[in-house]
């Protein structure tokens, strides 16, 4: 072949097909910045803020699944865009798509529990479901968490058994440390207690507590009587409430039981065994 014709099927494929791979090229760059914004807008849309987060969380949440959700769609662009290179330069990319189509379908085959992890742990994390520190309860499995990835979640129980659960496998979950927690007790007394007496000294004792410089930051009102709860064999059963910080609550119900039993012994009212009646004939 002769160089000039070398050189003017150059040049002809520059004008051509050249310039259409520079199109491809700064297409795919202003696509890459629309996405990328309106990937941006739509998480600080779609994010579920809690009352009693800081922005600083909140932040880094939303940074997260942007990071995520834009990496995403930056490979699609990048494979979309070098088959329509190779495209220009008369590779016939259609064997190429039936191969990806084929890999595909063997990978949702193979790969369908990893996908349904992925999907499950970006909207527990888009709704804020739960998050890294939480006391949870998953499937019957309580305990706190120590990490959350798209792929499963990690917590640790009272025990230090760590348990990764599959986040695809997650029915239900129960978030002990949202928003607020609440201290809901039991106490049994005696059927000869004087219940408004008894009323008196719980609330007085809730109010102390409430008052207490380690305990009150952690409190948001403080623990009272609410009613008689029943009527049991051997005593009668008392329900004590009150609201707390999230977390705070097994902290603060401990020291409170604590503070009630030392009053009740001091008033001489008594917290009864189990007891039986026996009559003689």
């Amino acid at each position: 072949m002769d160089l000039n014709n070398i050189w003017n099927s150059v040049i002809t494929w520059g004008i051509n097909n050249g310039l259409k791979i520079i199109v491809i090229l700064v297409g795919a760059y202003v696509a890459h910045l629309i996405l990328k914004r309106l990937v941006e807008k739509a998480v600080k849309r779609l994010v579920v803020a809690r009352a009693s987060e800081d922005e600083t969380a909140e932040q880094k949440r939303e940074d997260t699944l942007i990071k995520i959700i834009h990496g995403t769609v930056h490979v699609v662009l990048i494979v979309v865009t070098v088959l329509m290179i190779l495209s220009e330069f008369g590779v016939d990319i259609a064997p190429l798509i039936a191969g990806a189509g084929v890999i595909g379908i063997a990978v949702g085959f193979g790969g369908q529990y990893l996908v349904r992890d992925i999907i499950t742990g970006l909207f527990i994390i888009l709704e804020n479901q739960y998050r890294v520190g939480d006391a949870i309860e998953i499937s019957g499995t309580a305990g706190k968490v120590e990490d959350i990835t798209l792929r499963k979640t990690v917590l640790r129980d009272l025990d230090g058994i760590v348990h990764h659960i599959p986040n695809g496998e997650i029915a239900m979950v129960s978030n002990m440390t949202q928003g607020i927690s609440r201290i809901n007790l039991n106490i049994g007394v005696g059927y000869e207690t004087d219940i408004n007496r008894l009323r008196e000294i719980i609330d007085t004792v809730g109010e102390e507590l409430f008052e207490d410089k380690e305990f009150g930051q952690g409190m948001l009102e403080a623990p009272k009587f609410l009613r008689v709860d029943d009527l049991g064999d051997s005593s009668v059963i008392v329900k004590i409430i009150g609201e707390v910080r999230p977390g705070m609550q097994w902290s603060v119900s401990g020291e409170l039981r604590k503070r009630i039993l030392e009053t009740l012994r001091k008033e001489k009212i008594d917290i009864p065994f189990p007891q039986m009646v026996v009559h003689k004939k």
